[in-house]
């Protein structure tokens, strides 16, 4: 870390006490934390991305397979349409209360919103009433994960040091696919033929996935209220005391203080959602309508293998980042993204089980680049005063128009135009996009986050940072 990185504002020399002191026990705690909320989030994702044919004939009983699909994608895409107001409530409400008070109410607001929609009677049993209460579960959902992902990031982001904020950054997308996968397989598990007989499964056994998500919930809560508050919100509020602080007025400076690095963090936030939605939500359907010789066991095996792998190299491409920077590193992505987006989907037409891995396997590879690299280069955007509020509104903002959105669209376009290609060009334009967006973002790598002081492990470490700025 250049002695510039970590000046101190006002040009004042740099004092051991002023550097950040974070040990490796508490790291861990806050990454277990943070990474609970992401592995609650996912769990459901996974089982409905899973349970979607079965969820389709329990809400939208009678209706065409297109209809009813159509209609279970936008249950799925509806929650993201709050996801921007979940934000702009729980965003600005972190930067004043703190992050670990805000946290803990998303991850049990988030479990109970999926714990209650195994007890949501199916079309069969009250009618158009069934799809209405999963619709208010559904958004229940989507307004506290609005405040979640953005304040993990944070809290991360913020307890990590300097130099390793990459490695332990990719914990957080690291709980993400722990989630999806385990979601994946519960679900993949009662729909095994042997397992229950299918009038079982749509009565009943598709309910079980969601009941786990309370105990889920519960852990989350817990752990999140053993931690403080990150060292660099007790920072600023000991500096901020007494400051007026309302979320609409951080709002307000949110766009017309920080448009540029709003626009560059939903600019990043596409190409990274786009490509982790299309693979883990969109495929499993994909597949079912382009390579009908892969059985949906197949495919959901296939996806769950390629994520596994996912989930053994996240960590060591986040600490890659560490040191070569998070901008090669997500270009890299955004140039796979274009060269290798449409490949990856003729891949998956070629309609056997080879082929469909290895269209799969390269979008996993497209998305390491980003899931690895994104929770620790987007809190680099914004200084500590608006980071949980910035990233919040940005990253929903983003994540609501174009991220949750990718199946529902691209469902919509393949049926309305008969191209089965879309999602290969979809992919294309997000890598165009994120690349644009990249360009303009900062490196962030080693160096202390805006408006945060410098962040080490050991006080040896903040005494030689301290003499080195001295020199």
């Amino acid at each position: 870390m250049a002695a510039s990185d970590a000046e101190p504002a006002g040009g004042n020399p740099l004092r051991v006490e002023e550097i950040s002191v974070t040990t490796p026990g508490v790291i861990k705690r806050a990454i277990g934390a943070a990474a609970i909320g992401n592995v609650t989030e996912w769990f459901d994702f996974g089982v409905f991305a899973n349970l979607t044919p079965v969820i389709t004939e329990v809400f939208f009983t009678g209706s065409s397979k297109t209809v009813g699909l159509i209609g279970t994608l936008g249950l799925f895409a509806v929650a993201f349409l709050v996801r921007p107001i979940g934000g702009m409530f729980f965003g600005p409400l972190g930067d004043r209360i703190g992050r670990q008070r805000v946290l803990s109410l998303t991850v049990i607001l988030m479990a109970l919103g999926t714990f209650a929609i195994a007890f949501i009677p199916g079309y069969a049993t009250w009618g158009a009433a069934a799809p209405i209460l999963m619709l208010v579960a559904r958004l229940v959902q989507g307004f506290s994960t609005g405040g979640e992902y953005g304040g993990a990031m944070t809290f991360i982001s913020e307890y990590a040091p300097d130099k390793k904020r990459g490695f332990l950054g990719s914990w957080l997308e690291f709980g993400t696919l722990t989630g999806y996968l385990f979601g994946g397989i519960i679900a993949l598990v009662v729909t095994l033929p042997g397992v229950m007989s299918h009038d079982s499964l749509v009565s009943w056994g598709w309910r079980i996935p969601f009941l786990i998500s309370g105990p889920l919930g519960i852990i989350g809560l817990y752990l999140r209220m053993k931690l403080e508050d990150t060292p660099a919100f007790r920072a600023l509020s000991e500096k901020s005391e007494g400051r007026e602080a309302t979320t609409l007025r951080e709002i307000r400076e949110i766009f017309v203080r920080y448009w540029r690095p709003v626009l560059v963090c939903m600019g990043m936030v596409l190409v990274f959602n786009v490509t982790n939605y299309m693979l883990t939500t969109y495929m499993l359907e994909y597949i079912g309508s382009q390579a009908p010789a892969v059985s949906s066991t197949w495919a959901q095996i296939l996806e769950i293998i390629v994520l596994a792998i996912g989930m053994v190299l996240i960590t060591f491409a986040g600490r890659f980042s560490d040191r070569v920077g998070r901008k090669p590193v997500i270009f890299t992505g955004c140039a796979l993204l274009v060269v290798l987006g449409l490949p990856s989907v003729l891949l998956i037409q070629q309609n056997t089980v080879t082929s469909v891995f290895a269209g799969l396997a390269l979008m996993a590879l497209m998305l390491l680049c980003f899931n690895s690299t994104m929770p620790s280069a987007l809190p680099a955007l914004f200084p500590t005063e608006i980071r949980y509020g910035g990233l919040s509104v940005a990253y929903n903002l983003s994540v609501s128009l174009f991220g949750g959105t990718t199946a529902f669209f691209n469902a919509l376009l393949v049926e309305g135009t008969g191209n089965v290609d879309i999602p290969g060009y979809y992919l294309m334009a997000a890598g165009v996009i994120g690349a644009v967006a990249c360009y303009f973002a900062g490196e962030s790598s080693g160096r202390p986050l805006p408006g945060s002081p410098p962040s080490v492990e050991t006080k040896e470490q903040a005494r030689e940072l301290a003499a080195a700025h001295a020199g």
